[in-house]
């Protein structure tokens, strides 16, 4: 681990220099801001807000630094989070390809203009290498002839990136590739990462299984950069080495100080011992008065020195141990106590019958949720998982057939709309807790992070991590007590410390889970009892069937 990242060798690099940027209302991101990325694969985490996808941003030229200087080597491909292309478009053209292939083509049919070589130039197996792009990240059925608008979402985040890999770019940049991607997805883009062997791949990722296929790791935290070699797991390891070690520097630093304020206080009630006794021994002698005011003054200023020997050491113990505090990670766990939400086992939460839900989908579905089971809904994208927990919700009428929640249910969907704006934490908890007292939904809302006064912040002001633990402490806190929960890609879009704190509450509550979610790691750290594939029905499956999914090629 060190400071500086990969030496730039000769070839493709990364690097900024002094960089500073603020944001139009003046608030600074990086000040001064020194890095340097090397040949290889590079994992950028860090949480929310810390500046990640605006990094990238400045080194694809898409921002302007305050100060400082952004440089590549070669050739640079930027794949950014929010990613759109005109559904009118297609898939020749979205891979650029388009005038290459037509130059072919008429070539092929006799025409032997120049403008047509030129054109092709030495790229004759375009065709080729863009089906074999293709089908290495599971496209190879769309055709080149289809357009944009009749893929997937997460089908067009691939295709994009078919047209990066297609250019073979000697610095490739991609920010959050895996959000909105489904499992299957997922490992594709996983597998093209992990196959990258020439030039720079840097990618910012919350997705703890891309960042396994990483050759090192870079932390972007409070503006500077932390370098850990290795993927996700090694990361881990050394950050939880790291806290062990500031945590063990911060108990001694808050020992040091207790012990430098004790110094202190015997110095006070020393002195003053000191002083009646000489004011005693000074009257037994009848001392003359100027004697006695010279000895008094004396030990005055000698006491004072001592004090302020004292009070020199007690700041500079609290001055060791705010460092040795600002070094301790600030990604505490949620631990709540939900006894109110256990299940007993056995007992009917859930049951479906026969039920068909709007906007196409699955056929008519069964299924008998018991007891405080936590099962995963799997699918594709499109599949129809967000509609199907729409419906078990009440958001949305079923076509056929009928949904029977036994208990109390709660949802937390993706886009996190159940909060009131302009309502404050503790305001929107109270809502869906009527009769809880206000006391109480204070004390349960410090168990979510938000003690004293962030309990009183508008929900509308929050960011996104603290967004996410409000809506997810409404959802949880309700009253009555939800016995089964429905989450929606509930880890979409968090970071890693947001991602262990959503881990904490489940591992609290004690009724039934209903989860779709593309997160395996998510789903392993919760508990899950079982697994449900969305298709055609409803079908259990085992972790053994995940690599060979239906519609893995």
């Amino acid at each position: 681990m060190s400071q500086s990242g990969t030496p730039a060798a000769p070839g493709p690099f990364l690097a900024c220099s002094a960089l500073t940027f603020r944001w139009p209302d003046g608030t600074t991101l990086f000040d001064g801001l020194s890095l340097t990325v090397g040949r290889g694969r590079t994992g950028l985490a860090g949480v929310n807000g810390s500046g990640k996808s605006t990094l990238l941003k400045l080194f694809a030229g898409l921002l302007r630094p305050a100060a400082g200087s952004v440089s590549s080597g070669g050739t640079l491909a930027y794949l950014p989070q929010d990613l759109t292309l005109d559904t009118g478009l297609r898939v020749d053209a979205a891979l650029g390809i388009a005038e290459r292939r037509a130059a072919l083509r008429a070539i092929e049919a006799g025409d032997v203009r120049e403008e047509h070589f030129e054109t092709v130039g030495e790229d004759w197996d375009v065709e080729e290498r863009a089906e074999a792009t293709l089908g290495s990240l599971g496209l190879g059925g769309i055709g080149l002839d289809r357009t944009v608008g009749e893929l997937s979402g997460g089908q067009t985040v691939l295709l994009r990136l078919a047209a990066l890999l297609l250019a073979r770019p000697d610095v490739l940049l991609l920010d959050e590739p895996t959000n909105n991607l489904d499992l299957f997805a997922r490992r594709r883009l996983c597998q093209a990462v992990d196959s990258w062997r020439s030039g720079v791949l840097l990618v910012v990722s919350h997705d703890r299984e891309l960042l396994e296929c990483v050759d090192r790791i870079a932390e972007l935290r409070s503006g500077a950069v932390t370098w850990y070699g290795g993927g996700w797991s090694a990361y881990q390891e050394a950050v939880a080495t790291q806290r062990q070690a500031a945590e063990r520097t911060l108990r001694a630093a808050e020992a040091d100080v207790r012990r430098q304020r004790r110094e202190l206080e015997e110095t006070g009630i020393k002195a003053a011992r000191r002083r009646r006794a000489d004011a005693k021994l000074d009257a037994q002698r009848r001392a003359p008065r100027i004697v006695a005011g010279e000895r008094k003054r004396a030990a005055q200023e000698s006491a004072g020195r001592l004090r302020g020997l004292h009070e020199e050491r007690l700041e500079e113990a609290r001055e060791r141990r705010e460092t040795a505090a600002e070094a301790v990670r600030e990604d505490a766990e949620i631990r709540v106590d939900l006894p109110h939400t256990a299940v007993p086992a056995g007992r009917a939460v859930l049951t479906l019958r026969g039920l068909r839900c709007r906007f196409g989908g699955p056929g008519e579905l069964g299924l008998q949720v018991r007891g405080p089971e936590r099962i995963a809904l799997l699918g594709r994208n499109g599949s129809g998982k967000t509609t199907l927990l729409r419906t078990l919700a009440g958001e949305l009428a079923p076509l056929a057939g009928e949904a029977v929640a036994h208990v109390p249910l709660r949802f937390l969907p993706q886009r996190l709309d159940v909060l009131d704006p302009g309502l404050s934490v503790a305001e929107n908890v109270a809502a869906r807790a009527p009769g809880v007292p206000a006391q109480d939904i204070r004390a349960r809302l410090a168990r979510f992070l938000f003690r004293g006064a962030r309990a009183d912040q508008l929900a509308g002001t929050l960011s996104g991590g603290e967004r996410f633990r409000a809506a997810l402490a409404a959802t949880m806190l309700a009253a009555p007590a939800p016995q089964l929960l429905l989450l929606d890609e509930p880890t979409n879009n968090l970071d890693l410390a947001s991602v262990r704190q959503l881990t904490g509450a489940l591992a609290s509550f004690e009724g039934a889970l209903l989860i779709a979610s593309h997160d395996l790691p998510f789903l392993e750290a919760v508990g899950v009892t079982r697994r449900l594939l969305l298709a055609e029905d409803l079908k259990e499956i085992t972790p053994d069937d995940l690599p060979a999914l239906p519609g893995t090629p």
